[in-house]
């Protein structure tokens, strides 16, 4: 990998790629994120591997809707920790949001591999042996920590599971979901969706979270409620089908 030159179309590809490759090495990525990160390349090739506007606008209100927040929470699993553990920390710390370990295939070692990972970053991470569980959830990604995931009211899930959002949603919760694909039922169910990869969406929220964090609470409620959620996947539909 060292060897890739960085003129390479597709270098940033391949480098995420080797990142979740050595995320499986280290026990944080399970084989099967590496089927979804493929699933997710492929809308982000149809995206033109780009942010656009309306990932932005969603980016925006995100941050806003998190600083907002009682008790936001940032939800991270064995793709986010092996593509983005750094970005996800810096989030975290300009919003104010915990940060809690939530998987499908959830071990103990997986759980303590990726709060390892994630605390060589400055992030002591909740989620390892939680001690509560979402409602109606039977899969590993149910188990929550109580002070954490349990107890918020506001939660960030990047790369998420369509019915852990349903299910987060009927708790109560309002929802932040990045997800490449906008016809997803993540992406439906989410009251915020970010139709981006993880990559450059995280490193633009932490941006407008430096801005944001100095506006009146007014303001960032104004920025919430004039994103119109399904008119932006709406719009990243139509990109998407236009890249074909």
């Amino acid at each position: 990998m060292s060897k890739l030159p960085r003129s390479h179309p597709r270098y940033l590809s391949l480098t995420q790629r080797h990142r979740l490759e050595e995320g499986v090495k280290k026990g944080i990525t399970h084989g099967q994120g590496l089927i979804a990160h493929g699933r997710g390349e492929a809308f982000d090739y149809l995206l033109g591997e780009r942010t656009h506007g309306f990932s932005r606008r969603a980016c925006e209100a995100a941050v806003a809707l998190l600083l907002l927040a009682k008790k936001p929470v940032i939800s991270v699993n064995g793709n986010i920790a092996a593509l983005c553990p750094k970005e996800i920390v810096q989030l975290g710390k300009e919003t104010g949001a915990q940060i809690e370990v939530n998987l499908f295939y959830r071990t103990r070692k997986r759980e303590k591999a990726i709060a390892k990972e994630l605390a060589k970053y400055g992030c002591r991470a909740l989620g390892v042996s939680p001690d509560s569980r979402i409602k109606g959830l039977v899969s590993g990604r149910g188990k929550v920590s109580s002070c954490g995931i349990g107890s918020a009211d506001v939660v960030l899930v990047p790369l998420e599971d369509g019915d852990r959002a349903e299910a987060l949603k009927r708790a109560g919760k309002k929802v932040i979901a990045i997800d490449l694909n906008p016809m997803s039922r993540t992406a439906r169910s989410g009251t915020i969706t970010i139709v981006d990869n993880v990559t450059r969406a995280l490193p633009l929220m932490a941006s407008f979270a430096m801005e944001l964090r100095k506006r009146k609470p007014a303001e960032l409620a104004r920025i919430v409620k004039s994103f119109d959620n399904k008119s932006a996947l709406r719009e990243a539909e139509r990109k998407i089908r236009k890249g074909l």
